[in-house]
């Protein structure tokens, strides 16, 4: 959900009522090394009947206040967040249920949403919840993507799904990591998405979501979802992304960010420290260039845009910055710096992720 507190999609909760303590979970998994494993894995239903999973009716969800629209096509990734809210001790269903509930509240009293944002939710107990009405049908159905709210640009094409808590510094829960894996492998599976396609939200959005650690293991969880699909991640399927910088980060790439904003004609000091002062000049980079939520979070909604083509030799500050990284780093830089280029020499680089627009509106 990006931002400490409340954001565009997050909820601050206040005390979650605890429920009556029920049986965990039945998430099933494929070991990621033998075949047998895989097979009962599948037999146990992680690929044909999926994870466990509490429809809106079972945690008790308020009606949409108008029609979910519900796209003809699959979408092609999967977004990882956190609610950044509390890392409560209560890993019950009922406290799952009143986290679910909280959420939607938020979304529609607060936001004007016509539904929760999420497609899914999963609480610190492993409790695998519907977010947004019909995402379940659908999901099982595997032709068609519910048009979601988790985050702009991406919202027909990715399935949204909500970690319960905050994991800037802390790794989830063994219950909540067990069916998050179990979860992806299962929406791969009926939408035919590669395991290499499963995201954070930092990677679209200038947000901390879904955490420094939950954000770190996501290699691990490409890795094991593909485990349980019996298939392999080559090496070289790494894919490219954008670093998150704030307030208190320094170096070369603080260097480079500030650079690339003098360039755009903001005022900053270029001294490789990330400093409100830093933080402000971006925030007026983001207001003028119509960012969804100006925070000061160089993040993968702003980087693209900061980051322009540079021809070698134009003697800007935007080649000072492409100066600024290549000093020291081994790969020659090409006379033209692109996206991919910026990605390589700001240590992030692969295949560039595809920044997709939310197309004008549903089939039905």
């Amino acid at each position: 959900m990006g931002r400490l507190g409340v954001t565009r999609r997050g909820f601050v909760l206040g005390g979650v009522s605890a429920g009556a303590l029920l049986a965990a979970p039945g998430v099933a998994l494929a070991q990621p090394g033998a075949g047998a494993g895989r097979d009962a894995g599948r037999r146990a239903g992680v690929l044909e009947g999926g994870p466990d999973i509490v429809d809106c009716g079972g945690w008790g969800a308020r009606p949409n206040s108008a029609v979910v629209p519900v796209w003809n096509q699959r979408p092609v990734k999967i977004l990882v967040h956190h609610t950044a809210s509390p890392n409560v001790a209560d890993t019950s269903r009922g406290a799952a249920d009143a986290v679910a509930r909280s959420i939607q509240n938020f979304h529609m009293d607060a936001r004007g949403w016509l539904d929760t944002g999420q497609h899914f939710t999963i609480s610190r107990g492993g409790f695998v919840l519907e977010g947004r009405h019909r995402s379940l049908e659908v999901l099982r159905g595997g032709r068609q993507q519910v048009e979601g709210a988790h985050c702009t640009g991406q919202n027909v094409v990715a399935v949204g799904i909500e970690n319960e808590g905050i994991y800037i510094d802390q790794d989830p829960p063994g219950a909540l990591w067990d069916s998050l894996r179990a979860t992806c492998a299962y929406i791969c599976g009926q939408y035919g998405i590669a395991p290499t396609e499963l995201y954070g939200h930092r990677d679209f959005k200038n947000t901390i979501c879904p955490g420094d650690r939950l954000y770190g293991m996501l290699p691990r969880l490409r890795s094991e979802v593909a485990g349980v699909l019996g298939q392999r991640i080559e090496g070289g399927e790494v894919k490219a992304s954008w670093p998150l910088l704030r307030q208190g980060d320094s170096g070369e790439q603080v260097l480079a960010a500030q650079y690339l904003l003098r360039d755009a004609g903001v005022a900053v000091k270029t001294d490789g420290r990330f400093t409100p002062a830093t933080a402000a000049a971006l925030t007026e980079f983001q207001v003028a260039t119509g960012a969804e939520e100006p925070n000061g979070i160089l993040g993968g909604e702003s980087w693209p845009v900061l980051a322009r083509t540079v021809e070698r030799g134009e003697g800007s500050d935007a080649e000072r910055a492409v100066d600024s990284l290549a000093s020291g780093n081994t790969e020659a830089v090409p006379d033209t710096v692109d996206h991919s280029a910026w990605q390589r020499l700001l240590g992030t680089g692969g295949a560039e992720v595809d920044q997709t627009v939310d197309p004008v509106g549903p089939v039905r």
